[in-house]
This record gives C-alpha cells, sequence and structure tokens, in this order.
C-alpha cells in the first residue's frame, strides 16, 4: 500500500470527469487500498478518487461503524436539508457551513462487484453527498456564497502560486 498525494485546489484535475469503473481487478484493489492509506495517513472520513489524480467513479467513507467503497455510485432518491460545517482534503484547513440532504439512498457496487442499495442519513449523508460531488467536479467551494466563494478562490490561488 502507498499514500497517496491528495490534490489540492485550483488543481485541475479536481475538476476532471470521471469515468464508470468496468474491471474489478487488482488494478482496482490496489488503487482503494492506496486511498485507504492515504485517507487515513490525512486523518479524513472520506476520499473521492479525483482527489488523488485518478478519474474514476469511486470512493471509500469510513465514519463510526460503517466502512464502505462506493463504485459508480448514484443518490436516486435525496430528502431533507440541514446546514452544518465541513471541511475537505483539497481544501487544507477550510471549514464552512454546507447545505446538504439529511437523508439519501445510493446505489452502487462494492469492492466486490455487488450491486447495493442504500439508505444512510445524517452525517454519513453528508460524507456522501460531499464525496459524490468530486465525482462530477464539484466542489464545497461551489456550494459557498459568492463572498466566500472568491475570498477562497484567491487565497489557494496565491499559495500554488508561492509554492
Amino acid at each position: 500500500m502507498a499514500i497517496l498525494d491528495i490534490l489540492v485546489y485550483p488543481n485541475p484535475a479536481l475538476r476532471q470527469e470521471t469515468v464508470s469503473v468496468i474491471a474489478f481487478d487488482d488494478k482496482l484493489r490496489k488503487l482503494i487500498a492506496d486511498m485507504w492509506e492515504t485517507l487515513y495517513a490525512a486523518k479524513g472520513v472520506g476520499l473521492a478518487a479525483p482527489q488523488v489524480g485518478v478519474p474514476l467513479r469511486l470512493l471509500v467513507v469510513e465514519w463510526e461503524d460503517a466502512r464502505k467503497v462506493l463504485i459508480n455510485p448514484r443518490i436516486v432518491e435525496e430528502s431533507g436539508a440541514e446546514r452544518s460545517e465541513e471541511g475537505c482534503l483539497s481544501f487544507p484547513g477550510v471549514y464552512e457551513e454546507v447545505e446538504r440532504p439529511e437523508r439519501i439512498r445510493v446505489v452502487y457496487w462494492d469492492e466486490n462487484g455487488e450491486s447495493r442499495d442504500e439508505v444512510v442519513e445524517g452525517y454519513l449523508a453528508r460524507i456522501f453527498s460531499h464525496e459524490m460531488d468530486h465525482l462530477n467536479g464539484k466542489l464545497i467551494i461551489d456550494r459557498l456564497s459568492l463572498l466566500k466563494r472568491t475570498f477562497l478562490r484567491k487565497k489557494f490561488e496565491r499559495k500554488a502560486r508561492a509554492s
């Protein structure tokens, strides 16, 4: 297993279109293992493949007793809404109030290629929704007010130029 580099905004790969996983092979299993290692090293709760520069529809999530690999996930139902603070490994040090669905139903395949249909609520629904945004090139910054979005965009662009 290896710890992968987590891409930081404004890296354009974070906006790249993702493709569906079609091969459940050793290469995919290695990527999943590396993503787990990376997530643990970063002390995060979720990580999407685009955040490590891989444009696949794949994410890993661990929160409390839930440890999930979601491959080609789709939200098929959502209900409720709640605002809460969240962060993102691609925006280090940023924590902002974001509105997300309170409850979602998601269909996906697990790492063994088994089809899953699951309803999740609360913070786990927030994590799933956040990570699934990454699969669509949508970032936490896109869910903020214009003022906050502009401030953070400029801040991270300055950091990127300085490094």
